[in-house]
């Protein structure tokens, strides 16, 4: 049990004029209680009270480690729902997570028709969004790891060579670096291909002269990493070099900003502007970065239209991009641990323009 951090989250509740909460992403009952169950279509839930009376729901299905929570079972043939509303202190304002599906949702409003319901992830995902000192430290780690799969990467990469064949390496290097798995599928683009900033791996060949975007992280001990840089194959024009040379200075003005008390938005004008100045503003297409934790992509962005302040233990990735369709793409993403100084850059990896294969 975390109970600092369910702490944390019944302050975050109270804040909100909540006593009581029901919560149901896998990810955050796992970072709350240390149970981790995969429940696929079943109702898996953890009823927060103000009063520390918390409830576990759970199928009988489920395993589950012994905890000091109060545990509810149901089965299959149940009425899970029933179950859940009796428990509900009707009337009060309940908070309901962002997960918690429609044909859970509506059933249980159904059930409490005096009770209103309040979207209240933010209680958890704000917790969430604050490392502390263990979870610093894996995503430390986790990120060291990354830095050699890169390395390993660039050293194995030949003209010829197709994305597909890249991406299967790649994730071949995550087993044996001791990852549990990829944080996501790798992303490899040749040439053209790197315009698509999400494109995935198919045939493309590698040919001289191509750039090469590899955004990979891997998931170790619960907790992601991700990072991004692009090369180029053999050789490289002066254009695009350029280019290049632009996006990385833009990824270094936005990190040396990071720290506590500046707006997210802020972070994401200095990338975005210093890209418009040079020409190729209508080319940075997505926002500068995304938190990353327990998941790849967590609760939380660095945009333009997020004025929230940068605060200690926060981390996420700083990766703005140039996509110029038909043509290339270029993209260096970083992620970041934002300290009570400034920032700590979590990726080690050269960023310069280099010329591989």
């Amino acid at each position: 049990m975390e109970l600092e951090r369910i702490g944390r989250v019944l302050q975050a509740m109270k804040e909100r004029g909540l006593s009581q909460m029901i919560v149901c992403d896998p990810q955050s009952i796992d970072y709350l209680t240390g149970v981790h169950v995969a429940p696929f279509e079943r109702l898996f839930a953890l009823y927060l009270r103000a009063d520390g009376n918390h409830v576990f729901f759970l199928n009988k299905l489920f395993t589950v480690p012994e905890t000091p929570l109060e545990k509810v079972w149901f089965s299959d043939t149940d009425d899970s729902i029933g179950m859940l509303a009796q428990r509900i202190q009707a009337g009060e304002p309940l908070g309901i997570d962002k997960e918690w599906t429609a044909r859970f949702l509506l059933p249980l409003m159904e059930r409490l028709p005096g009770t209103s319901f309040q979207l209240a992830s933010d209680c958890v995902d704000s917790v969430r969004a604050r490392k502390d000192a263990a979870e610093q430290e894996l995503m430390r780690m986790n990120s060291r790891l990354n830095d050699e799969a890169m390395t390993r990467a660039v050293a194995y990469i030949r003209e010829g060579m197709t994305e597909r064949q890249v991406a299967n390496f790649l994730m071949a290097q995550y087993k044996e670096l001791g990852c549990e798995e990829p944080s996501f599928s790798p992303i490899v683009s040749f040439g053209a291909n790197a315009a698509d900033p999400h494109h995935m791996p198919d045939d493309t060949v590698l040919r001289e002269g191509d750039c090469i975007v590899l955004d990979i992280g891997g998931r170790k001990d619960g907790y992601c990493s991700d990072m991004t840089r692009t090369y180029f194959c053999k050789r490289v024009s002066d254009k695009h070099a350029a280019i290049h040379d632009l996006v990385r200075r833009a990824n270094e003005a936005a990190e040396a900003l990071v720290r506590p008390g500046v707006p997210l938005c802020q972070l994401d004008k200095a990338a975005r502007d210093m890209i418009a100045q040079a020409g190729y503003g209508e080319y940075f297409t997505h926002r500068l970065g995304h938190f990353i934790g327990r998941t790849e992509h967590e609760q939380g962005d660095v945009s333009s239209v997020n004025t929230t302040l940068a605060q200690e233990g926060m981390v996420f990735s700083i990766e703005p991009g140039v996509y110029l369709p038909g043509e290339m793409g270029v993209r260096v993403e970083d992620l970041v641990l934002v300290t009570a100084e400034g920032c700590e850059v979590l990726n080690r990896v050269d960023k310069h323009c280099q010329i591989i294969g």
